[in-house]
Formats: C-alpha cells, sequence, structure tokens
C-alpha cells in the first residue's frame, strides 16, 4: 500500500450520518489520497484524482478474477442478477449492453414524458394532505416511483411493491449491512425477478408503447437482450433511478428550504443552474469503487493492481480547487460538470431523466406551494453509502 494518511470514521456513526462533510474536508486535507482503516480501501475526495479515475479504462467496475470471493448460497439469487447488471460489468460486455439499452432508453422517449411529469406534480401536489405531512411519502417518492412505471409499463398500482423491493435491494450496498438485511434483499430479488419475468414475457406476444417492447425489440449488429439482461436492465433502471431521485428530491427540498432560496431561483431562465447546485452540495449517492487494472500513477500517488478504491462523489464535489466557496449553496453558480452521476464509459444512463425530474418538479412545488416551511429538523437515514433523509416534514399552510 501506499504510504498515505490512515483515517478512522464509522460510516454508521450518527454524527458522520447527519453531515459527512467535515470529514471529507480533514481527508482531502491530506493530499489527494488517504486510507479509510473502517472500510480497509484507499479513497479520493479530490475532483481532479475522482474525475480522472472515472474516465481511464485502466480502472474498472468488475471484480478482477483473482479477488473473487465465493458468493454465499443464501446470496445467490441477488448476485445471480447482478451479474447481468450493466454497473458491474466492463467492456466488451458492458459496451453491448449499454448500447442495446441507449437505442431503447432514448432522449426523445425521455423528452417526451416532460408533460405526464409535470401533469403528475401537479396531481401530487393537489392530493397533498393539510396541515403537517411528510413530502418525502407524499410526494418525493411517488414522483419517481410513478415515472418509472409508466415510462416501464407496469401497473401504477405497483407502486407500493416496487418501492418495497427497492429499498430491500439496495440495502445491500449500505454500510452495516446484517444478514437480516441480506434476506429481505433476497426476498426482494425473488418477487421482482418474478414479477418482470412474466411482463416481459406478456411484452414479447404484445408489444406496446413502453420501455420493456422497446427493450425487447432493441437490436445491435445481430444482438439483443437475453431475458435475463433485460430483467436486470429494469430493476436497475427502478433501483438507481427511483433510489437516487428520492434523495435528490429530499436534499434538494431540504436545501432550498433552509437557504429560503427565492422562487426566483426556480424560474425557466435558472433552474437548470439551480438543480446542479442542488446535486452538487447534497448528492443521493457519496461513493462509487473502482478496481485497479494494473498499477497505475493517480496525482503522484501509485495505486497498486488490484486495489478496490473509493471514490467520494460529494467530497469531489465539494473540492475548493474547484468550486469558489464550496460549502456555500449557490443556486445561481455556472453549471459546470459535478460527479454526482459519474463520468466515462459508466455515466448514468438515468441522468437526462432524474434532471429532468428536479427540472419540473422543483418549480412546481414552490410555485404551488409558496408559504412551504419545515415543521422539524430534517434527520438523515443511516443509509450511507446513500445520502438521503428519513422523512421531511413540512406545512404548506
Amino acid at each position: 500500500m501506499p504510504d498515505l494518511a490512515i483515517l478512522h470514521q464509522s460510516p454508521t456513526d450518527p454524527g458522520f450520518v447527519q453531515n459527512p462533510y467535515p470529514f471529507y474536508e480533514r481527508a482531502r486535507a491530506q493530499g489527494p489520497f488517504f486510507y479509510w482503516q473502517d472500510y480497509g480501501h484507499i479513497a479520493t475526495g479530490n475532483a481532479a484524482a475522482v474525475n480522472a479515475i472515472f474516465r481511464d479504462r485502466r480502472f474498472g467496475r468488475e471484480v478482477p478474477a483473482d479477488r473473487q470471493s465465493p458468493i454465499p448460497d443464501h446470496l445467490k439469487p441477488f448476485y445471480a442478477v447482478e451479474a447481468h447488471s450493466m454497473l458491474e460489468l466492463e467492456p466488451p460486455r458492458h459496451t453491448r449492453l449499454r448500447g442495446l439499452v441507449l437505442r431503447a432508453f432514448t432522449s426523445r422517449r425521455i423528452a417526451a414524458l416532460a408533460p405526464e411529469i409535470t401533469q403528475l406534480c401537479h396531481d401530487l401536489v393537489d392530493a397533498l394532505p393539510t396541515g403537517e405531512f411528510d413530502l418525502l411519502q407524499h410526494f418525493g417518492q411517488r414522483l419517481p416511483v410513478t415515472v418509472i412505471a409508466r415510462l416501464l409499463g407496469v401497473p401504477e398500482e405497483m407502486g407500493d411493491d416496487l418501492l418495497r423491493w427497492s429499498n430491500a435491494m439496495v440495502g445491500m450496498y449500505m454500510a452495516g449491512r446484517d444478514r437480516a438485511r441480506e434476506d429481505r434483499a433476497v426476498q426482494a430479488t425473488e418477487d421482482f425477478v418474478a414479477f418482470m419475468r412474466s411482463y416481459v414475457e406478456e411484452r414479447r406476444g404484445t408489444p406496446r408503447d413502453d420501455l420493456i417492447s422497446a427493450l425487447i425489440a432493441a437490436e445491435q449488429a445481430g444482438e439483443k437482450l437475453s431475458t435475463d439482461e433485460l430483467i436486470t436492465t429494469c430493476i436497475l433502471l427502478l433501483n438507481a433511478g427511483h433510489e437516487a431521485t428520492v434523495h435528490s428530491i429530499g436534499n434538494g427540498v431540504k436545501t432550498l428550504l433552509e437557504t429560503a432560496t427565492p422562487l426566483a431561483a426556480l424560474g425557466p431562465n435558472s433552474i437548470e443552474a439551480a438543480v446542479e447546485e442542488t446535486l452538487r452540495f447534497d448528492p443521493p449517492l457519496h461513493i462509487f469503487t473502482r478496481w485497479a487494472y494494473e498499477d497505475i500513477e493517480v496525482m503522484g500517488t501509485l495505486i497498486p493492481k488490484g486495489t478496490e478504491l473509493q471514490l467520494l462523489l460529494a467530497a469531489a464535489n465539494r473540492d475548493p480547487g474547484v468550486w469558489e466557496d464550496a460549502d456555500t449553496f449557490r443556486p445561481g453558480r455556472p453549471v459546470k460538470p459535478n460527479a454526482s452521476f459519474g463520468a466515462g464509459v459508466h455515466f448514468c444512463v438515468g441522468a437526462p431523466l432524474a434532471r429532468m425530474e428536479l427540472q419540473i418538479a422543483l418549480p412546481i412545488l414552490f410555485d404551488r406551494l409558496p408559504k412551504l416551511r419545515l415543521t422539524e429538523a430534517p434527520v438523515y437515514g443511516d443509509v450511507y453509502h446513500f445520502h438521503g433523509l428519513t422523512r421531511l416534514m413540512v406545512r404548506a399552510d
């Protein structure tokens, strides 16, 4: 291991869960890289290092053969699905899968959702309870799960099941997971796969104007998605897209309310910058990992072959070398790339949809509810390396 500063910080410590940014600042002060003792990994929150590693094909998501561990029997159903996830694969298989998905998940298909998302936001606001209520439960969760259900072409009334399955499955990536969490994830995986398999088979016989049908029809150089690849892709789109968008809405609304951001900052000419600043300032995902496939020097530090690196996205987003007054929320900042959706070949395919949902939802929410205010201090959930609120209690009066 290179000679690095060794830092200790439990990812489940209550103080860290509520505000991880002081630790990120302390870690960044040690140089581009440090050793996070609690994880046993080299990590970086330096924006230049994070960006370089994302784009360097000598780093990747796929676990090297000599680093693979036997999968316990009780987790095999979960990892059978993960085996087909483009999130976990490298070229050439990643290239094939992503290319096929992008032939179905087109910018035109996403843009066509804008009127529906607009109407859905108004419908959700119309249905909000009077008095004090949890904005996450009634708006933040309902919006993305309904959008992805409509996009895939599955019944909206399945929303509660989709939410439950998604929450259980992403629990596999959270710090401090135990056997009970693993068992919930496996059960959710099996339920989700059974549900999706029935829908895929139905769409093979009777295609419709939905993403499942488009994924079935997608073909590139004679290649098509297998049923297992198609099921995993649909699960990935829901889990990754839904989980991140819920946290983005919650964290974004919290920040806008706590900073008393004026409605003008969410106007048509400024909403893009405001959304990018909410994503930069308090993103929904704080860690993404990469493996070094050979000995690689990055910013003067030699990363040995076989090293699993932690890229601290939220720390990179507050690197003062990139952003002036980085710990201050400024919705009018000029738009520039941040690390929230990754970069390189694994750049999030759902980023355009997530951005569009936020750019539509936030102006509608604050325009319709001009007196929206917090009624209790928001609390972040113990879900690291995700970063999102347990609830967002407000009044709209």
